[in-house]
C-alpha cells in the first residue's frame, strides 16, 4: 500500500524522535536545553548546538517564564545620530577613530552599567564610567576620555 520495503518501514520505526517531535509533544513549551536533556534521557546522543540549529530553521522556541527584561527602550521621536564612519571601523593610526558603547554586567548585588570609549587602532579603552543606573549622566560622564 505504501510502496515501501519492509526494511525501510522498520528502520523508520526504530529511528529516535527528532527535536521537533519532542517540542510538539511538550505543547511547544520546551526550549533547546530541555529537548536536549529529554533526548539524552531516552538514550539518543544529541548536541545542544544541533538542537538549537534545528529549532531555529522553522522558528521554534521555548516558552520564557516570567517577564522579559528590556534594558534599552528607544524613544521613537528622538533623532538618531548619523553614522559618521559609514560602518568602517578601521584606523591606520592612533587617535584617528574612537567608538563608544554601553553594556551591563550582572553582579550578585544587581547590575553594573559600564560606558566606555575605545581607540579603534590600539583597541585600548580611552575612557570609562561605571554606575548602578543607566540614566543620561552615565554616558555623559565619559567626557573624561576627551
Amino acid at each position: 500500500m505504501l510502496e515501501l520495503s519492509p526494511s525501510t518501514y522498520f528502520a523508520r520505526k526504530k529511528r529516535p524522535k527528532s527535536a521537533r517531535q519532542v517540542h510538539a509533544e511538550s505543547g511547544g513549551t520546551c526550549g533547546a536545553h530541555r529537548i536536549t536533556r529529554a533526548l539524552r534521557r531516552k538514550g539518543h546522543g544529541a548536541a545542544r548546538s544541533a538542537v538549537e540549529r534545528l529549532m531555529t530553521e522553522p522558528g521554534l522556541e521555548g516558552v520564557i517564564r516570567g517577564r522579559r527584561r528590556r534594558i534599552t527602550i528607544p524613544e521613537p521621536s528622538a533623532p538618531r545620530p548619523p553614522d559618521m564612519v559609514d560602518r568602517d571601523f578601521t584606523a591606520s593610526r592612533p587617535d584617528q577613530l574612537w567608538v563608544a558603547d554601553m553594556a551591563y554586567v550582572r553582579t550578585w548585588s544587581g547590575r553594573a552599567y559600564v560606558a566606555f570609549v575605545l581607540d579603534v587602532y590600539s583597541r585600548m579603552i580611552v575612557g570609562r564610567q561605571v554606575a548602578n543606573h543607566r540614566r543620561t549622566e552615565l554616558p555623559l560622564a565619559m567626557e573624561m576620555a576627551f
